[in-house]
C-alpha cells in the first residue's frame, strides 16, 4: 500500500515559508514606519519609538501632505503632483501595451521579411541605457512642440517601454499554435478578426503581467520626470546655448 501523503506541511516547507514570512516583514518594515508615524501629531512622535502604535487615528497630517504642503515654493500639496502622475501613467502604461501586444502578434504569428531582424532591433532596446537618449529625445519633443508637457512625457514613456511590452507579448504569442491561426485564415478570418477573437482572449495573463510591469516602471519613473518635464525640456541647441552661457558666466 501506498503511504497518504501529509496534509502538514514538513519541516524544510515550514523553514522555506518562515525565512520568506521575515523578509516579507523586513522589506515592509519601513512602510510601516511610515504609516504609524503618519497618524501621530509632532509630541507623539518625539516622545515615543518609531515603531510604536499611535495613541488615536490623527489625519491632520495626511490633509496637510495632501493639500497645503509646500514643496519649494508651490504650497498647494502633492494633489496637482499625483494627479499629473495619474495623467501620464495611465495613457502611457495603455497605449505602450497596446502597442506592444500588436507588435508581438504581427512579429510572431505574421512573419514578414525581415522581422527577425526588426525583432533583434526592438530587442536592442531593452538593454540600451536612457540617459544615452535623452539629448535626441529632448530635440524631437522641442520640434513636436511638446517639451515640458504631460503629452511629451506619456510619449516618451510609450517608446521607452515598447522594447519590453513587445518582448513580452512576442515571446507569449509564439507558444500559440500557428495551426490555429492558418485555420481561422482559411476560414475568411482577416488579421483583426484574428487578434480580437482568437489572439487577444488568449492574453489576459500577459496583459496582466504586462500593465503591472509598464505602471510600476512609469509610475516610479525619476529620469525621464526631471529631463522633461522642467523648463530645461528644450532642444538640444537650446541646451547648449544655455551650456555656453553658463561657461561664459563661470569665465
Amino acid at each position: 500500500m501506498t503511504a497518504k501523503p501529509s496534509v502538514f506541511p514538513s519541516m524544510g516547507r515550514l523553514l522555506v515559508y518562515g525565512v520568506l514570512a521575515l523578509a516579507t516583514a523586513f522589506f515592509l518594515l519601513p512602510l510601516y514606519a511610515m504609516l504609524v508615524t503618519s497618524f501621530k501629531d509632532a509630541e507623539e512622535i518625539r516622545s515615543t519609538s518609531l515603531l510604536a502604535l499611535p495613541g488615536s487615528l490623527n489625519w491632520s497630517a495626511w490633509g496637510t501632505a495632501w493639500s497645503t504642503a509646500c514643496t519649494g515654493v508651490d504650497c498647494n500639496g502633492l494633489r496637482p503632483f499625483f494627479w499629473n502622475s495619474v495623467a501620464m501613467a495611465v495613457p502611457a502604461v495603455l497605449i505602450s501595451t497596446v502597442w506592444g501586444a500588436l507588435n508581438g502578434y504581427v512579429l510572431s504569428l505574421w512573419k514578414f521579411r525581415g522581422s527577425d531582424t526588426l525583432f533583434g532591433l526592438l530587442l536592442f532596446g531593452v538593454f540600451m541605457p536612457f540617459q544615452v537618449v535623452l539629448l535626441p529625445m529632448s530635440q524631437v519633443l522641442g520640434w513636436l512642440g511638446l517639451s515640458s508637457s504631460i503629452t511629451g512625457l506619456v510619449l516618451v514613456h510609450c517608446l521607452a517601454g515598447l522594447a519590453g511590452t513587445t518582448l513580452f507579448f512576442r515571446n507569449y504569442y509564439a507558444a500559440i499554435p500557428k495551426e490555429l491561426v492558418n485555420a481561422a485564415r482559411m476560414d475568411g478570418a482577416s488579421f483583426w478578426q484574428i487578434f480580437w477573437r482568437i489572439v487577444l482572449p488568449l492574453s489576459t495573463p500577459i496583459v496582466m503581467v504586462t500593465l503591472i510591469w509598464q505602471f510600476t516602471n512609469i509610475w516610479n519613473d525619476f529620469l525621464f520626470g526631471v529631463v522633461f518635464s522642467g523648463t530645461e525640456s528644450k532642444p538640444i541647441t537650446c541646451l547648449l546655448y544655455t551650456s555656453d552661457a553658463a561657461d561664459d558666466s563661470l569665465r
